[in-house]
């Protein structure tokens, strides 16, 4: 038997398991953008317009996010994804026998609402099985999702081209139901009582030293997380149609995607390794300052070599953002309300994407170029800048000791 509750073997295992289901249940998120094309082909309109079923898959995304948090909390995490696979799969089904935008957009909604319960429930899940590893636990976690949206296109790639979206849709069904539900059903294991009493002791002291209350302290989390996401938005929701417009074909832009969400995978994982020794308030400033730079490389690059070095660049820059909310939340607020309060924050920053991806799409309409777009997104990047400076200033986190099993 493990002589740890946290940071023990099977924290370890359950954190495997746990990637591999996030793997699989995030696709629904990153499904749209790679079939963005075709949809505005298949149904035409603006590219505000074509943006609109990802836009709405990103506000499901960020309220189940928040819903699917609470939920796990009082129902457990096993119990939560097996209606989230089910729930998932349907949204699919249903996009596949849309005829219009507005059908689409609605199926995505019920896409984007059930798959959610990959991003912030499952990190808030895990992170407490850990303590002094929490930070790279939940950076894996979290990498789930880019690992989704850098391999699922590249393995259905083949599906789009010779059998169109729907087939690619349908198989989404399949695969959701067939691995989520087995995998949730290995991670029944209740965390002991004993661990949540450590963390609350760990986290109201932190509270205290901050001098803001959790719900405060929620809140500004929320706002950082929309400017920073908003500015993110930008490169991660366009960059398949920019390849399109600059003549480069979408299987193109399919692949600097992957490239840059492979990059943010490794950023994730190092971002988790700074975070263990630096905490998650640095970790997420230094991210914010390294994403923006990022964004002021792409206004000079235009052509396909240059593109694909600057999105390998902003992945590397900026998967260790999100995360981090997800650790400064942990560290400052009670552990019996990690699900609810994660998933409150990762809401804000999905929404922060689903507003960034419909702006980007409006700002092409109106100048005919991304070039404003990413200025914008520089700028909402400087807003979460200063907040967590703020931020910063105020905070001096103390993380609990790893808890011990019982004898």
């Amino acid at each position: 038997m493990d002589d740890l509750i946290t940071d023990s073997r099977y924290s370890w295992s359950r954190l495997a398991l746990t990637l591999c289901v996030g793997t699989v249940i995030n696709a629904g998120m990153w499904a749209i953008i790679v079939i963005m094309p075709a949809v505005e082909a298949e149904y035409g309109g603006s590219r505000a317009m074509a943006s609109l079923p990802y836009t709405l898959t990103m506000i499901g995304f960020g309220t189940g996010n928040y819903l699917f948090g609470r939920a796990t909390d009082r129902f457990g995490i096993t119990n939560s994804l097996i209606v989230a696979a089910v729930v998932t799969a349907l949204g699919y089904g249903l996009a596949t026998l849309s005829n219009s935008l507005l059908m689409l957009s609605l199926a995505q909604l019920i896409v984007g609402f059930a798959s959610s319960i990959g991003f912030g429930p499952l990190i808030a899940d895990i992170s407490h099985w850990f303590v002094r590893r929490r930070g790279i636990a939940v950076a894996i976690a979290a990498s789930g999702n880019y690992l989704s949206g850098a391999i699922w296109p590249i393995l259905l790639a083949g599906v789009l081209q010779e059998s169109g979206w729907r087939a690619v849709y349908l198989v989404m069904a399949v695969v959701t139901l067939a691995l989520v539900i087995p995998l949730a059903l290995a991670l029944r294991r209740p965390l002991p009582d004993e661990a949540h009493a450590a963390a609350h002791l760990a986290s109201t002291q932190n509270a205290q030293s901050s001098g803001l209350s959790p719900r405060a302290l929620q809140y500004l989390l929320a706002f950082a997380g929309v400017a920073c996401c908003v500015a993110m938005s930008m490169p991660q929701v366009h960059i398949v149609a920019l390849c399109v417009g600059l003549g480069f074909g979408p299987a193109v832009g399919a692949q600097m995607l992957s490239l840059m969400l492979l990059g943010g995978v490794g950023s994730r994982i190092i971002s988790g390794l700074v975070a263990d020794r630096l905490g998650g308030v640095r970790t997420l400033l230094i991210g914010s300052i390294l994403q923006c730079i990022a964004l002021f490389l792409y206004l000079p690059a235009g052509g396909m070599v240059s593109l694909y070095a600057v999105s390998l660049v902003f992945g590397l820059s900026q998967g260790g953002i999100v995360p981090s909310y997800a650790l400064i939340v942990r560290e400052y607020m009670p552990a019996k309300e990690a699900g609810a309060r994660v998933g409150f924050v990762m809401m804000a920053t999905i929404l922060g994407m689903a507003l960034g991806g419909w702006m980007s799409g409006w700002i092409y309409d109106v100048s005919g170029s991304y070039t404003l777009a990413f200025v914008n997104g520089i700028v909402w990047n400087g807003v979460n800048i200063a907040v967590m400076l703020w931020l910063f200033s105020r905070s001096r986190p103390r993380a609990p000791r790893p808890m011990a099993a019982p004898a």
